[in-house]
């Protein structure tokens, strides 16, 4: 082998390797715009859910007893360098129900939002004297967590049909926080 074909094998072997560095950036770039469009979607999936569940919130809770007053939407407090968000709340002089919205509930949510409910009086102190209850709605709900909400406290909510309504049966009952 010549070094003339050496040096055209080693440029032949340059322009692969450009190649392959160009299409390696171009599919980095398609990968990171779409993953920005999924987690753009996903959040507004997630108001969707929000929108079906809180105009029928007062409806839901009134059915199970609880005359809600107030509905509030995306409700955020901030504290010692840490903040809370509640998707949708409902209250009422004895009560603050809080309302996680998700578009697909899994148990990770469910364990997010019994944290919240942890240390949401401490959040907001003007519903310190409150039964504060819990309650996830979401679109896609599978079997694990609507009975993992369940053991905790906690109602589920879900569509049903043309409308939403809450999965526990009546003996039911809410944990309080």
């Amino acid at each position: 082998m010549t070094s003339e074909e050496i040096e055209r094998g080693f440029q032949d072997v340059w322009k692969v390797v450009k190649e392959t560095s160009k299409t390696v950036a171009e599919t980095s770039k398609t990968v990171e715009k779409t993953s920005n469009a999924v987690y753009a979607l996903a959040g507004k999936w997630s108001k969707f859910v929000e929108g079906l569940i809180a105009p029928a919130a007062e409806r839901l809770f009134k059915e199970r007893g609880i005359d809600v007053d107030g509905i509030y939407q995306r409700v955020k407090r901030h504290k010692n360098g840490e903040e809370m968000e509640i998707d949708i709340l409902a209250t009422n002089g004895e009560y603050a129900v809080l309302i996680e919205a998700k578009s697909t509930l899994k148990i990770e949510d469910i364990k997010d939002h019994i944290e919240r409910l942890k240390k949401f009086k401490s959040f907001f102190p003007e519903y310190s004297n409150r039964k504060v209850i819990g309650a996830l709605g979401g679109i896609v709900i599978e079997e694990g967590p609507d009975k993992y909400a369940y053991k905790q406290g906690l109602y589920v909510i879900a569509e049903s049909g043309e409308t939403i309504r809450i999965l526990n049966d009546e003996k039911f009952n809410p944990k309080k926080w």
